[in-house]
């Protein structure tokens, strides 16, 4: 099976897929931190050349419901949403959610025959525009001392079943009130968005 796995930087899935024998190739703005098969380019310059599986994870920012807040102006919340006013420090972020929505769209309908494009629980215009998710996942259910709620929409591919579920009242990753231990730093993004291993071999193991 041929493999694109689009915005990753890790290398991960693609590593879990080569490993199961498959022809795997990650692609990204960033270069791969793990050696292996990976463009460092523009995703839709690769993305139609025969390819079986897209894995896709295209940037959350201005889609996840996470960031609802930064959406409007914070003295406007007794204001119905069409009469409140952007966020004073965001002014171009409807713009940026614009351009967000249209990139997972294309990506969503590249032509790939299977196709899994993973993201955080979305705002509500996500759904309207490109339609619901097929399942919610965690890396618990694949033995992961970790809590991560991740949204999939699949075409053409099973559920991802649970291999190992790990039920625990608090998670390694976990503050006691339930957030993120991560903290503040230039590189949060990149932790948060990394893919757990487990969930990677599931796939691989599953799709593959």
């Amino acid at each position: 099976m041929r493999v694109l796995v689009a915005c990753e930087f890790s290398g991960r899935v693609r590593e879990a897929f080569r490993r199961k024998g498959h022809y795997a190739v990650s692609c990204d703005l960033l270069p791969s931190e793990l050696p292996g098969r990976h463009y460092q380019r523009d995703i839709f310059e690769v993305i139609g050349k025969g390819w079986d599986l897209l894995i896709a994870h295209p940037p959350c920012t201005y889609l996840t419901i996470s960031l609802a807040w930064c959406y409007y102006n914070p003295e406007d919340k007794h204001l119905p949403v069409e009469q409140k006013r952007p966020h004073p420090k965001f002014p171009d972020r409807r713009q940026r959610q614009a351009d967000s929505i249209q990139f997972f769209n294309k990506l969503w309908n590249c032509g790939i025959d299977k196709i899994c494009v993973e993201n955080p629980i979305p705002l509500k215009i996500l759904k309207e525009t490109v339609g619901s998710y097929s399942q919610i996942i965690q890396p618990w259910w694949f033995g992961e001392d970790a809590s991560k709620q991740t949204c999939l929409w699949l075409k053409d591919l099973p559920l991802l079943v649970a291999t190992n579920i790990l039920k625990k009242k608090q998670y390694a990753n976990q503050t006691p009130s339930g957030q993120n231990k991560v903290g503040p730093s230039v590189d949060r993004w990149k932790l948060r968005s990394l893919t757990y291993l487990a969930v990677a071999e599931a796939m691989a193991e599953q799709w593959g």
